[in-house]
C-alpha cells in the first residue's frame, strides 16, 4: 500500500524518522514521541500540508515522497470513530497527543489510520518509527518535485 508525504526539501521527504513530529509534536503525539504522519493519497498529503502554510510565505516548491508499508490489517490499527477523543479535531488536543503517545509507547502496531480533521471523510496514517523492523518494512518508493500552483496562495 502507498501513503504519502510532503516536505519542504528532498531529504526531509526521504526521511522516515518521523523526526519533524519528535522535535515539534503534533496533532497526534507531543514532542518527544516518534511519528511520522502520512495521508491516504497525494491530494490529502497536500492539503495537510497548505493548513500549516503561514500566508507571507508559500513554499515555491515542495517534495512528494510515495511511501510503501505492508497492506496488512494485523499490522494497521484503525481507530473506530466512537473511539476518537471529544473536540479531537481542534488544533492541540490533548487527548489525542495521550491517545498518539500511548499507541506509540505500545508498539503493536505499525501503522495507525486514523480520519483526517481537516478532511474527515479520508484517512491519515500515522506510522511507527520504533516499532520494530520498521526500516525493513516500511520504504520510500518515489519522491518528486511537487511545484505550487501559485493559485493556492491568493486569500
Amino acid at each position: 500500500m502507498l501513503v504519502y508525504r510532503i516536505a519542504k526539501s528532498e531529504a526531509r521527504a526521504r526521511d522516515l524518522s518521523g523526526y519533524g513530529a519528535f522535535r515539534n509534536g503534533g496533532r497526534w503525539n507531543s514532542k518527544g514521541t516518534w511519528m511520522l504522519y502520512t495521508s491516504i493519497n497525494s491530494s490529502l498529503a497536500y492539503l495537510e500540508n497548505l493548513v500549516h502554510f503561514d500566508e507571507s510565505y508559500f513554499p515555491p516548491g515542495l517534495f512528494i515522497a510515495a511511501i510503501e508499508i505492508p497492506d496488512d490489517e494485523a499490522m494497521i490499527y484503525q481507530l473506530p470513530d466512537k473511539n476518537y477523543p471529544r473536540n479531537w479535531q481542534i488544533p492541540e488536543n490533548p487527548a489525542n497527543k495521550v491517545l498518539g503517545d500511548q499507541w506509540m509507547l505500545e508498539k503493536k502496531y505499525l501503522a495507525y489510520k486514523v480520519r483526517s480533521a481537516v478532511n474527515p471523510s479520508e484517512y491519515n496514517f500515522l506510522l511507527h518509527p520504533l516499532f520494530p523492523g520498521y526500516y525493513d518494512l516500511v520504504n520510500v518508493a518515489t519522491v518528486e518535485l511537487l511545484k505550487t500552483d501559485a493559485r493556492l496562495g491568493k486569500k
